[in-house]
C-alpha cells in the first residue's frame, strides 16, 4: 500500500457528533454574553480543541471565559450523547473492510480521551478502537491546526509523516495533517468541499475510502490527486 497508516479524525468522521457539540457550544457562548450562532461554531470551532474557544474569545471581548466553562460545556455534550449520538453512516462498513485488508488505522482527535470513549461507548466504536489506537490533543498539548497531534501518532506508531493518510472533515484538520507532512482526504459528509479544497483527495461516504486506498496505491507517484 502507499499507506502504511490511516489517521481518522473523529467527530463527524467517525461520529455524527458536530451537530449536537456546535449546537451545545454556540447556545452557551450566547449564555455567557458571547453571541454565537451555530454556524458561527462551526466556522471558528469546528475541529479544534476546546482551548481555541477559550483564545477566540479572549482575543475578541478581552473577557475570559469562566474558570468551569471546560466541565459544564463537557458535562451537556456528554449529556446529549448518552441521549442521540450515532455513529457517521458507513463508519463500522469502512473499519471493518480495513481491518479485512490487513490497513492499520488509528484515530487522532482534538477532543479530549473521555470525550472520545463516552461516544465510542455510546455508538459501539469502542470495538474497534482500543486505548492503544486513540491519540488526542491532551496527549500533545497544541490542538489543530497545528501538526504535533499527527506527528505524535505517526511517531507512537513509528510511520513516517509521508506514509500516512489522514481523513478530516475540518479546514483546521486538514491545515494540521499538511503541516504534519501527510496526505489527507477531506471527507465532505457535512463540511463544503471548498472549505477543504487543500486536501489531497476530497470524498462524501466513507464506504468509498478503501476503493480510493487502491486506487492511491495505482496511481501513486505524487503531486495532488483530483478531486
Amino acid at each position: 500500500m502507499r499507506y502504511d497508516l490511516v489517521i481518522f479524525d473523529n467527530d463527524g468522521v467517525l461520529v455524527d457528533s458536530e451537530p449536537l457539540s456546535n449546537t451545545i457550544l454556540a447556545g452557551y457562548l450566547t449564555e455567557l454574553g458571547h453571541p454565537t450562532t451555530y454556524e458561527d461554531s462551526l466556522r471558528d470551532y469546528m475541529g479544534a480543541a476546546v482551548h481555541r474557544v477559550h483564545d477566540l474569545v479572549l482575543e475578541r471581548s478581552g473577557k475570559r471565559l469562566p474558570e468551569d466553562f471546560d466541565d459544564v460545556f463537557h458535562a451537556r455534550v456528554f449529556a446529549a450523547f448518552e441521549r442521540e449520538l450515532q455513529p457517521m453512516p458507513g463508519a463500522f462498513e469502512v473499519l471493518e473492510k480495513l481491518t479485512a485488508d490487513g490497513i492499520a488505522y488509528w484515530l487522532a482527535s482534538s477532543g479530549s480521551h473521555e470525550r472520545i470513549r463516552v461516544g465510542h461507548r455510546k455508538t459501539g466504536l469502542d470495538t474497534w478502537f482500543g486505548e492503544d489506537r486513540v491519540f488526542s490533543s491532551q496527549d500533545v498539548g497544541r490542538g489543530k491546526p497545528a501538526p504535533d497531534l499527527f506527528l505524535y501518532a505517526a511517531q507512537r506508531m513509528g510511520v513516517a509523516p509521508e506514509r500516512c493518510l489522514v481523513v478530516e472533515d475540518s479546514p483546521l484538520g486538514v491545515q494540521a495533517a499538511i503541516a504534519a507532512g501527510m496526505d489527507v482526504y477531506g471527507f465532505t459528509a457535512m463540511t463544503p468541499g471548498e472549505r477543504l479544497s487543500a486536501a489531497t483527495r476530497l470524498f462524501s461516504d466513507l464506504r468509498d475510502l478503501p476503493a480510493l486506498l487502491t486506487a492511491a496505491d495505482i496511481g501513486a507517484g505524487g503531486g495532488r490527486e483530483g478531486r
